[in-house]
């Protein structure tokens, strides 16, 4: 019998084989890697801008919920403010037809109001402990105290025809003499003033060898008031100070307290850089402030 010749492969078809596998794998690398590149480029940019859009939308509604006149800013890597949790009228005379009413017309202390705005979900009624503020035409008032008092009680009117709510407070207290608004507005015990600071190692840009930003945004609550006008940005301690973005290059906030011919409307001016692996993300963003008390 005829022994069957075992066919194989040689070596110069092997080496053709592989010459022309590495020629289409190059040409495929060619299209497909910016392709790629791209891909994750696009996904980091959504990544940082939303970490940077959630950054101002926090800042934002902190700033549109100040009490007037609140916000301080010892510099352009931090500003300070006094956010409220709801407000409306009260009774600024005595009712003429239902007796007991607790009213103030700006002339003598006061330990009652009469709420004539009733609390709702959007606007929710104050805890025991909150601050009722009035008045804050000056900056340091509110943080200095003169013109806020510390809530004991809220209960609904003894009578339907004086207002919605009566609102006690822990001590009687003289508010601004003379104010005519009849307006109030309620700062959450929970929370105070708060600071937002941007820092990081030296002044920025932060930015580490991989072009990835190295500075961080911090919230600070919880501290109280101060009295007097910082004179300076405070320095978060790490691991205890709440974070609100990282991986941050720069930033800047500008306050202006008198936006036009009047000292009704300010405006803040925020600018927030993220950067990762050389990609940068910058959102700018300016907020209206209503400093009508």
């Amino acid at each position: 019998m005829l022994a069957m010749r075992q066919r194989g492969f040689t070596l110069i078809e092997l080496i053709v084989v592989m010459v022309i596998t590495g020629i289409i794998a190059a040409s495929i690398s060619v299209f497909f890697k910016p392709a790629l590149d791209s891909y994750v480029a696009v996904g980091r940019r959504a990544r940082l801008t939303d970490l940077a859009d959630t950054a101002l939308r926090r800042m934002s509604r902190d700033i549109r919920l100040a009490v007037p006149n609140s916000i301080r800013s010892p510099g352009p890597l931090c500003f300070e403010s006094v956010p409220t949790s709801t407000g409306g009228r009260y009774r600024m005379g005595p009712d003429t037809t239902a007796a007991g009413s607790a009213w103030f017309d700006g002339t003598s202390a006061v330990s009652a109001l009469d709420v004539l705005t009733q609390f709702s979900p959007v606007s929710p009624t104050p805890s025991p402990g909150d601050w009722l503020v009035i008045d804050n035409q000056i900056t340091n008032e509110v943080y200095a105290g003169t013109n806020r008092g510390a809530i004991q009680s809220v209960v609904a009117s003894p009578d339907p025809r004086l207002g919605y709510h009566r609102i006690t407070l822990l001590a009687a207290t003289q508010f601004s003499s003379g104010y005519d608004g009849g307006r109030f507005v309620v700062v959450p015990n929970s929370q105070n003033a708060v600071f937002y600071v941007c820092a990081g190692a030296g002044g920025p840009p932060w930015v580490d060898a991989e072009g990835s930003g190295t500075g961080t945004l911090y919230r600070f609550a919880n501290y109280g008031y101060n009295a007097a006008t910082p004179g300076s940005c405070p320095v978060p301690v790490a691991g205890t100070t709440p974070v609100l973005a990282t991986k941050v290059r720069n930033c800047r906030f500008d306050y202006s307290p008198n936006l036009g011919a009047t000292q009704q409307s300010g405006f803040v001016w925020m600018r927030l850089e993220i950067a990762e692996q050389n990609e940068p993300i910058v959102l700018v963003h300016g907020v209206h402030v209503d400093n009508v008390p």
